[in-house]
């Protein structure tokens, strides 16, 4: 695995659990590096509100033998691995300056907006394409959610597409066309011409009521071993990973299911079979493009959120506040202004660096993470009340939020 310079800088990163293979002209060499991922929702017209709800984490291991001597884990699988799908997408035309990291960088709390919750010295890499190279071919995994062979997958693996194609577990090939694309989420939908073939659904699962240790497993295609199986347990809940765009995706899934490159899009599926993420980031120490035990998905109220916009090719719209942020000093609670974007609706509103955010609205701000958080749960033009420590004064300010730009760094 060659790596870039950029790669060797960082000593912990967070990558996407994609591969992409560019194809160098000259010479013929192939270069296999490692997607990134993320996205965040901060409003449009359908917005579903991720909350926690509290009940018993289902957490018979999926191993376990049923009474006609199948394990739950063979059981599980045969029933949910033919919705699954392999993805082939060729990015043509590529040249040096689109292939250097779209992402990016982050470092430190000062370079995130609406905080990405990153420790000091972690951030995020681009697509891992070397320079130069005319042609490269991404490949991923999707799973299947309607009889019209409608396919959901991470944007990473779609993104720029010249061409895609699906690999259905019977080995049929069908092209592809990419409906929708949402780099905030990094999420996608992709359909094909489901004549002749018996699809097979998976059902998108409420991602609100999961709780750690519960049981999951992840089906995908890691290094384009298609259709292979993980499980594990729901590691942690509420995280925040970092989107194409360089925004936020808010209460993403942390599971210890082993997800290497090629997996990115395919489903994180709970004991009943159904889909409760899209498998999305690695987090690594920068030494290995593989699997650590700390795997990222985009919960799947993300994709109910979204996915009839996307299946009409619409652009989803996300709430916008304009600020960077990091943990307010410890043992004080709020989320600490790091950095105002010049002209963005935190700047209009008088938001300065060094304040804490305590609350915006009704809701209780103790964290970067929440903050991002509350601003996923609201939409463009709304007007809503931060509450702010100001040298050691409590003051409120209100706030119109606007459209997330599309890239961050860049005024809305």
């Amino acid at each position: 695995m060659l790596k870039t310079n950029q790669e060797n800088r960082w000593q912990g990163v967070i990558r996407r659990a994609g591969t992409v293979v560019a194809a160098w002209l000259a010479g013929g060499l192939l270069v296999v590096g490692v997607l990134l991922a993320s996205g965040a929702l901060g409003g449009g017209s359908s917005t579903t509100e991720l909350t926690t709800v509290e009940r018993a984490a289902d957490t018979t291991p999926v191993a376990d033998t049923t009474d006609g001597g199948t394990t739950a884990a063979e059981a599980l699988y045969e029933s949910t691995s033919p919705g699954v799908v392999e993805i082939k997408a060729t990015i043509s035309g590529s040249s040096t300056e689109s292939q250097s990291s779209p992402f990016g960088e982050a470092e430190g709390y000062g370079e995130s907006p609406e905080g990405f919750g990153q420790e000091p010295g972690r951030g995020s890499e681009g697509f891992g394409r070397e320079p130069e190279s005319s042609e490269s071919s991404a490949t991923g995994s999707g799973f299947i959610v309607d009889e019209e062979g409608t396919v959901v997958t991470a944007a990473h693996v779609v993104d720029e597409a010249s061409s895609v194609k699906v690999i259905l577990r019977d080995g049929i090939v069908r092209s592809a066309e990419v409906l929708g694309v949402d780099d905030a989420t990094d999420l996608a939908v992709i359909r094909f011409d489901p004549e002749g073939v018996e699809l097979h659904p998976l059902e998108l699962g409420d991602s609100s009521e999961l709780k750690v240790g519960a049981s999951v497993a992840a089906i995908g295609a890691p290094f384009e071993y298609a259709w292979s199986f993980s499980t594990g347990i729901v590691s942690g809940l509420d995280r925040t990973i970092e989107a194409p765009n360089g925004f936020t995706v808010s209460h993403a899934i942390q599971t210890d299911a082993a997800v290497n490159p090629g997996n990115s899009g395919g489903p994180l599926i709970d004991s009943e079979g159904k889909v409760i993420g899209v498998v999305d980031q690695i987090a690594t120490d920068g030494s290995a493009d593989q699997s650590s035990g700390v795997g990222f998905a985009v919960p799947s109220n993300l994709v109910a959120a979204e996915l009839e916009q996307l299946e009409a090719g619409e652009t989803v719209e996300h709430a916008y506040l304009g600020v960077s942020t990091g943990t307010a000093t410890e043992g004080t609670a709020g989320a600490q202004v790091a950095d105002v974007v010049q002209g963005s609706p935190a700047a209009e509103a008088g938001l300065r660096q060094g304040d804490v955010i305590m609350a915006l609205g009704e809701e209780t701000i103790a964290s970067t993470e929440d903050l991002v958080a509350a601003i996923a749960g609201r939409e463009p033009g709304e007007t809503v009340t931060l509450e702010v420590r100001r040298d050691g004064q409590a003051t409120a300010l209100k706030v119109t939020l606007r459209a997330q730009p599309a890239e961050a760094g860049v005024n809305g």
